[in-house]
C-alpha cells in the first residue's frame, strides 16, 4: 500500500498545478510557465534523486548493479523528452478546446494508453480488476469535465490530437520507467535521469519565451512551487511508487489529479460544482478506491497484470 500512497501523493501534487498558476502572475504565458516549471523542476529533481540514489547505493549490500548500456540510456532519454513534450501538447489542447476538455482527454487517455503499451511491450494483459477500476475512474473524469462546464460546442481535431499526445507522453514515461526498474535500476537514478533530460530540453527553449514574470515575487513563488513540488517531489514519489505497481495501475491512480484540482478550485478559487461534476467526483473516488483496495495483495509487485 505504500507504493499506492506514494503515487496518490504525487497525483495530489500534480493536481495543484492549475491552482498555483491561477494564483500566479496574469502575464505569464502557458508555454513560458511550462518552460520555467521544467527547468526548475527538472534540475531540482536531478539533484534530489541522484542524492537519494547515492545514499541508497551506500546502504545496499546485495545484488549486482546494472551496467550502463545504450538500451537503458535510451529509455532514460526517452522519459526526459516525453516529460518535456507533455506540457506544450497539453497547452495546445487547452488553447483550442479549453482546460476542462483537454484535461479530461489527456488524463482519461493516459491509463488506457499505458495499459495498451504495457500489454504490447511485456505481453501482460491488464486484469479485470484494473479494467473495471480504470473504467470507473475514466467515467468519473468525463463527468467531472462535462459537469465543470469547461467545454462548449465541438472539439477541435488538432487540440484533440494534442491532448491525446499528452496522455501518450505520460504513458510512455510510466512504461519506460517500469522497464528500467525491471532491469534492476533503482527508482531515484531513473527519475533523476528524466529530470536532467527534461531540464536540458526546456533550457534550449528559454531564448524563445518571455520569462519577465519570473523576476517578480509572485512569479518566483509560482515557479518554485510548480518546479519543486509538482515535478521534483511529485515525480520522485511517482517513480518510487512505480516500483510496486504496473505502469497501467500507476497511470490510473494519477486520475486523483483532477479530483484534487476540482477540490482546490472550489476551496481556493471560489469555483462552483454542478450536480454532474459532484457525481463525477464520487465515481472517480470509487474507481481509485477499488484500485487501491486491490493493492492489498501481498508480495506481488504486479497485482493488476497477468501473463498473456
Amino acid at each position: 500500500m505504500l507504493h499506492v500512497f506514494a503515487v496518490l501523493a504525487a497525483a495530489l501534487l500534480f493536481g495543484t498545478t492549475g491552482t498555483a498558476r491561477a494564483l500566479g502572475p496574469d502575464g505569464a504565458s502557458a508555454l513560458s510557465v511550462g518552460v520555467a516549471r521544467s527547468v526548475v523542476g527538472g534540475t531540482a529533481l536531478a539533484v534530489l534523486a541522484f542524492g537519494l540514489a547515492a545514499a541508497h547505493r551506500r546502504r545496499a549490500t546485495h545484488g549486482p548493479r546494472p551496467a550502463p548500456s545504450w538500451r537503458p540510456l535510451t529509455l532514460m532519454a526517452v522519459t526526459g523528452v516525453a516529460l518535456s513534450l507533455y506540457q506544450p501538447l497539453f497547452f495546445l489542447g487547452t488553447q483550442t478546446n479549453g482546460v476542462a476538455v483537454s484535461t479530461v482527454i489527456a488524463l482519461g487517455s493516459a491509463p488506457v494508453l499505458a495499459g495498451i503499451l504495457e500489454w504490447i511491450l511485456s505481453r501482460r494483459v491488464p486484469s479485470p480488476l484494473w479494467m473495471a477500476a480504470t473504467a470507473l475512474a475514466a467515467v468519473g473524469v468525463v463527468l467531472l469535465g462535462v459537469g465543470g462546464g469547461g467545454g462548449t460546442g465541438g472539439v477541435d481535431a488538432l487540440g484533440l490530437a494534442a491532448a491525446v499526445g499528452a496522455g501518450a507522453c505520460f504513458a510512455v514515461i510510466a512504461n519506460a520507467q517500469r522497464r528500467l526498474l525491471d532491469a534492476g535500476w533503482d527508482a531515484f537514478t531513473v527519475v533523476g535521469a528524466m529530470g536532467v533530460g527534461s531540464a536540458l530540453v526546456c533550457a534550449a527553449v528559454i531564448p524563445f519565451v518571455d520569462l519577465s514574470w519570473a523576476l517578480t515575487p509572485p512569479g518566483i513563488a509560482m515557479a518554485l512551487w510548480l518546479g519543486l513540488a509538482t515535478i521534483a517531489v511529485a515525480y520522485a514519489l511517482f517513480t518510487w511508487g512505480l516500483q510496486g505497481l504496473t505502469a497501467a495501475t500507476a497511470a490510473t491512480l494519477t486520475l486523483a489529479e483532477p479530483l484534487t484540482a476540482t477540490v482546490l478550485g472550489v476551496t481556493a478559487l471560489g469555483e462552483t460544482l454542478s450536480p454532474l461534476a459532484v457525481a463525477g467526483l464520487a465515481v472517480l473516488a470509487v474507481g481509485l478506491a477499488t484500485l487501491a483496495w486491490g493493492s492489498r495483495r501481498p508480495r506481488d509487485p504486479r497485482p493488476y497484470a497477468v501473463e498473456a
